[in-house]
């Protein structure tokens, strides 16, 4: 056998089928059928006496029936998807008879299938057997081969028997041994004989053309099927496996040895391999299912599944018995022997194969079978990361990265770079990287360990091909920038940002790296105003340490609104090149350069440097760079530079105060970016008061820095806020700012402007001038009572304070005491915060205070008796008024003052009325004496009721009183605090 070369495996699990009852066993057992086939999810079986057996998927007969009277079954195909089957009958002595059977349509009298068709297929009436046999799945076209060299092909209604047509299309002084038909635009019919293969087209383009030969050996029978899947002819031979299509002779595969019997199954091919000492005869050639030879059963037969398109063999068993035929059905395959034994050969699933093939190592044909079977990408990585790894472990490094290549989207990368991160194997972990942003499957991480990777092999070419490769940004870029920058590479880092617009990076490398901060400024010169102003505030403080000047213009116009960006200019210089280490340091902060077009402005002078490589994405010339930041002086050719400013634009205005913290430690500059903007009009209204305020602080900052006439000059331009009342500014603001800077002539004068009294007293007491806090105090105190507290707690802050404030404490106690401007307690209080103050300082204000409080309680003693005895006399007359009679005395009448006769009424308040003076009509007779005073009580009364739900009243009262505690009591005799009654 010619196979070597091909690996064979263990694909198939074999399990033998044993029918379920003795009937069956039985009817397999018995070497009587002739021809078998499946379709419709049974298997039919005919044998030689012309009956039909129809098995279930157990193998178990379920029905049969004679189809033919005389003659033996040679063939028959079912109708897949219908009830209809075909069978065809020999017999020597007359035509075949060829039947087309209802399944489903029994006949009433005996129960078996209705015959649909009857036909005679002619063959010039010589007495050959049929050796082939091909339909059509419509049953359309019959081809029938006779072993005389005929071929029959009938067309016609076969189903429903209108009538059909036979014509011989071929014949041949070679038997017949296959026909097979394929469908397309033409139908043929491929012819095989024991000497030819040859084709027909029998319908379509081309038909009734005579028959041409593919090739000049023919095969035995039962040697040659059809692959479904693409319609090609499979034909064995002893020497190999041969392939044919419509223009002739495909691909063939050596197998050396006998065939007997081939198949298509799936993608396999199955074969029957006779014993190789079997002679055959040349009757032998075209025996039938019945015959055999006693001899072999006594040798062994071979069967194979191979799978020609990966050259593997799938499974390969010996088989004592003869195999008499091969079908599938249900998706298995199965080889009935000559003893009746039916085998089972199931396909594993598509992972155990794969886990076979692991074991072997066998990485390549497990990645075609998985592509084969049309797994998803996922199974196929996880294939690929298996071959890798194989591939690594025997330290085939180039081989392993290309097959974690292939598996690069479904794979985590750290499981590949990690086997990577070895020096020798860097080469191929750059590769990998690079593949990672190829797919844009990179991190931030990644690229750093790729820019990493080409910084240690020096590798400036591979560095540029991956920063400039075309399309879309595989990578982080600001990742890129940084390692390109850390590693020293400033014109790599210069490209990715300004290719990318970034601006904010450009900057950075300018000014972080290359310590240009005149380009710099140039730079953000020449951009739009919404992208400059983050910028430059970014890197303000810097710009205006070199280039103060400049950069404080920069601030003036962008806050003024007059901010426009530079149009380009092209300055052409040509000086020699400089040489050395710092040559190429120098070089590589030109190319940096190179990425700007230089703004016309009076920013920086043109300085003479290396004329500069221009970049390819760039159109411009050679850009020079400025000096130091003390030689900025415009020494170019005023006819070289022209200033263009574009059209006007408009953006958003910032507030001033964004600039106010660049400006530190730049006090002049400050003051003239304050003075710019409020000399040109521009500022909000709102801002104006923060100008002006932080302006005035500037002056008096330089103020204190200088003696004299300077000095001198800038509290004049501080005096002047102040005076000109136009001026928004806050009074408590230089108040505070006057107290900061010592400028005692502006907080005097505001504060006895505003009259801001207590802030002058405290202004002395800050820095403890205790005469001033005196005299302060003796000048505003009438008018400002709370400096009598505050001076106390001054006074006794400490013991020098006390010492000198001298008789003025007492003089301080005794005002607080008469104006009740603290209560004894809070004196008590501030005094005890500092240990300064003695017990004897305040004996005679504690025992003054002491003995005024024991007067006023004693009055309030009095006070609550003589309620009480008033109270306690009132319930006693109210309980005499219910309880005793009373005795009416008077004799006058209360209202004529006449005599007093009857009638009269007489009221318990002890006045009496005649009756007519009353001129009263109802019950209800009030004392018209009393009724006044009555009607004040009733409506002192309800206003109390009243008010008992108006605790606002209440808590507003309360705290605009000093005696908390009298407002209390007050209201709680109004009823406030009462418990309301139930009418």
């Amino acid at each position: 056998m010619a196979l070597a070369s091909w690996k064979t495996f263990n694909f198939f699990n074999v399990t033998q089928i044993s029918p379920p009852d003795s009937e069956s066993a039985a009817i397999l057992e018995h070497d009587d059928f002739t021809c078998i086939c499946t379709g419709s999810d049974n298997t039919f079986l005919g044998s030689s006496d012309g009956v039909v057996r129809i098995l279930s998927r157990a193998f178990k007969v379920v029905r049969s029936f004679q189809a033919h009277e005389t003659g033996s079954i040679a063939h028959m195909k079912q109708v897949e998807g219908t009830a209809l089957l075909l069978t065809i009958s020999e017999d020597l002595s007359s035509e075949p008879v060829l039947k087309v059977w209802a399944l489903d349509k029994p006949e009433k009298k005996s129960g078996s299938p209705r015959c649909q068709t009857t036909l005679s297929i002619h063959n010039g009436r010589k007495p050959f057997p049929v050796s082939a046999f091909a339909a059509l799945d419509d049953l359309s076209q019959l081809a029938v081969g006779f072993a005389n060299g005929s071929v029959t092909v009938i067309r016609g209604d076969l189903i429903h028997d209108r009538g059909a047509k036979q014509r011989t299309v071929f014949e041949s002084a070679e038997p017949i041994t296959g026909v097979e038909f394929r469908e397309g635009p033409t139908t043929t019919l491929y012819v095989a004989t024991t000497g030819r293969i040859l084709t027909l087209v029998i319908s379509g383009k081309g038909q009734g053309q005579p028959a041409r030969t593919l090739e000049d050996t023919g095969c035995a029978l039962d040697c040659m099927t059809v692959d479904k899947r693409n319609g090609d002819i499979v034909v064995v031979r002893d020497d190999a496996i041969y392939y044919y299509g419509l223009n002739g002779r495909g691909p063939c595969y050596a197998y050396d040895g006998p065939k007997k019997l081939v198949s298509i199954y799936n993608d396999y091919i199955a074969l029957i391999s006779p014993p190789a000492n079997s002679t055959l005869s040349k009757s032998n050639t075209l025996r039938k299912f019945g015959s055999s030879q006693a001899d072999e059963l006594f040798h062994t037969s071979t069967f194979t599944l191979l799978d020609t398109d990966l050259k593997f063999v799938a499974h390969s068993e010996s088989v004592v018995d003869q195999v008499k035929a091969l079908f599938s059905q249900w998706g298995d395959l199965f080889a009935l022997t000559t003893d009746g034994k039916i085998y089972c050969y199931h396909e594993k699933t598509l992972q155990q194969k794969l886990e076979t093939l692991y074991q072997r190592n066998l990485y390549v044909l497990a990645i075609n079978l998985a592509q084969k079977a049309g797994v998803d990408i996922t199974q196929q990585n996880v294939i690929y990361r298996k071959y890798g790894d194989y591939l690594y472990q025997k330290g085939d490094f180039d081989s392993a990265m290309q097959q974690y290549l292939k598996a690069i989207d479904k794979t985590e990368p750290s499981q590949v770079i990690r086997k990577f991160l070895d020096n020798q194997r860097i080469k191929n972990l750059i590769e990998y990287l690079e593949e990672l942003h190829e797919h844009h499957r990179a991190t931030a991480d990644h690229t750093t360990l790729l820019l990493n990777c080409y910084a240690k092999l020096k590798d400036i070419d591979k560095l540029e091909r991956f920063i400039k490769s075309p399309g879309d940004l595989k990578f982080d870029l600001d990742t890129a920038i940084s390692m390109c920058r850390q590693g020293g590479y400033f014109e790599q880092a210069a490209y990715l940002a300004t290719k990318n617009s970034e601006h904010g990076l450009v900057v950075d490398i300018l000014i972080e790296d290359s310590k240009k901060y005149a380009e710099a400024l140039v730079y953000i010169w020449r951009m739009e105003p919404e992208t400059a102003y983050p910028i430059f505030m970014k890197y303000a403080r810097l710009l205006l340490e070199f280039c103060p000047q400049d950069m404080t213009q920069l601030f003036i116009d962008y806050f003024t609104g007059e901010h426009r960006p530079k149009a380009d200019v092209v300055v052409s210089t040509t000086l020699a090149p400089q040489g050395g280490v710092q040559g190429g340091v120098s070089s590589t902060v030109q190319n940096l350069a190179s990425f700007l077009l230089l703004p016309v402005s009076s920013l920086a002078s043109v300085a003479s440097l290396p004329s500069l490589p221009s970049l390819p994405y760039r159109n411009a010339a050679s850009i020079v760079s400025p000096g130091r930041p003390e030689e900025l002086s415009t020494k170019a050719d005023e006819s070289q530079l022209a200033e263009n400013d574009v059209n006007e634009l408009f953006y958003t205005l910032p507030s001033p105060r964004m600039a106010f913290s660049s400006f530190v430690d730049h006090p002049e500059e400050f003051i003239n970016f304050l003075e710019a903007l409020l000399s040109k009009g521009h500022t909000a209204q709102h801002d104006l008061v923060e100008l002006y305020t932080t302006l005035f602080e500037m002056y008096l900052s330089i103020a204190g820095k200088n003696k004299g006439a300077e000095k001198e000059h800038w509290e004049g331009k501080a005096k002047g806020l102040i005076e000109n009342t136009n001026i928004p500014i806050d009074n408590s603001n230089i108040l505070l700012l006057s107290h900061l800077s010592d400028f005692r002539d502006g907080t005097i004068l505001v504060r006895e402007k505003q009259g801001l009294r207590f802030d002058i007293f405290r202004s002395y007491t800050s820095v403890n001038d205790t005469a001033g806090a005196i005299k302060a105090l003796k000048r505003y105190g009438p008018d400002e009572p709370q400096l009598y507290p505050a001076a106390l707690a001054y006074f006794t802050s400490s013991p020098r304070i006390l010492e000198e404030a001298g008789e003025e404490l007492d003089v301080v106690l005794k005002k607080i005491d008469e104006d009740g401007l603290m209560a004894p307690l809070q004196v008590i209080q501030t005094l005890s915060t500092n240990a300064v103050a003695t017990m004897g300082m305040v004996k005679k204000y504690l025992s003054d205070t002491i003995e005024r409080e024991r007067k006023e309680i004693s009055n309030n003693r009095r006070l609550i008796e003589s309620y009480r005895t008033e109270t306690e006399t009132k319930r006693k007359e109210i309980s005499e008024l219910g309880s005793k009679p009373t005795v009416f005395q008077a004799r006058r009448c209360s209202a004529c003052r006449g005599n007093l006769d009857l009638p009269a009424v007489h009221f318990l308040c002890k006045h009496s009325f005649h009756q007519r003076c009353l001129n009263q009509v109802d019950d209800h007779v009030e004392c018209p004496v009393c009724s006044s005073q009555n009607a004040t009580i009733r409506a002192i009364r309800r206003a109390q009721d009243e008010s008992a739900d108006r605790h606002d009243m209440f808590q507003d009262a309360l705290q605009r009183s000093n005696d908390k505690f009298g407002t209390m009591t007050e209201f709680f005799g109004r009823g406030v605090m009462s418990i309301p009654t139930i009418d």
